[in-house]
């Protein structure tokens, strides 16, 4: 994927936390850092947080979703944008289109 694509790309804090734990060295994740830097980051403010105690709620116990994916998909659903993930199955039970 070219850099010049990532600029179509949507980030919370959230998601840049999840991205930067993922690296193994300081040289991966000043890559990450760069690929980051390209996307626009998203607020997260009290919308999305009031939404993200009710999908807790709601599907907090039922099907296991965590307090990060519960404001990344808060998230996707207050801007109304996909979720592009590679855990299709945490976020499966939402009505958010899922890349």
């Amino acid at each position: 994927m070219e850099d010049k694509e990532f600029q179509d790309y949507f980030v919370n804090s959230i998601v840049q936390l999840e991205f930067l734990v993922g690296a193994f060295n300081k040289r991966e994740l000043k890559k990450l850092n760069k690929t980051l830097a390209k996307c626009q980051l998203l607020d997260i403010d009290q919308d999305i947080m009031n939404l993200s105690v009710q999908l807790m709620n709601q599907y907090g116990l039922s099907h296991g979703m965590g307090v990060y994916d519960s404001i990344i998909a808060a998230t996707c659903m207050v801007y109304d944008l996909p979720l592009w993930t590679h855990n299709k199955k945490d976020f499966k039970f939402l009505d958010i289109e899922l890349l």
